[in-house]
């Protein structure tokens, strides 16, 4: 993909009011798909769709959290820190600060991993 339609494509996703809503709430905490439709007056469809798009351009990062019943759920988290938009040479440029990715538990990592056989 060329840098000028992810550029384009990542602009139109942050004009999405779903997306943005999203890239807000997981920015404060982390966020099951159940907690962002409730929070974003959306349906379960809507919300994966955004989700998804939004993990294409690893503005979201999905995590896996743990019960103490023994089951788990996927939560997710904003990497996105900021966003730089410039206008010059007749050019629009962007610029993404995200947030480096979480480091799983040692724990979870070998949970993961024994569930996975």
């Amino acid at each position: 993909m060329s840098e000028d339609r992810d550029e384009a494509e990542i602009l139109a996703l942050l004009d999405d009011e779903y997306a943005r809503e999203i890239l807000t709430a997981t920015s404060a905490q982390p966020m099951s798909a159940d907690q962002l439709t409730e929070r974003c007056d959306a349906s379960d469809s809507t919300i994966y769709r955004r989700v998804d798009r939004l993990k294409e351009h690893d503005l979201i990062e999905e995590q896996t959290q743990f019960d103490p019943d023994g089951h788990h759920y996927s939560v997710y988290v904003s990497r996105l820190e900021s966003v730089n938009v410039t206008f010059e040479d007749d050019e629009c440029q962007i610029e993404l600060q995200r947030r480096p990715p979480a480091e799983e538990d040692p724990a979870d990592r070998f949970t993961r991993m024994w569930q996975d056989l």
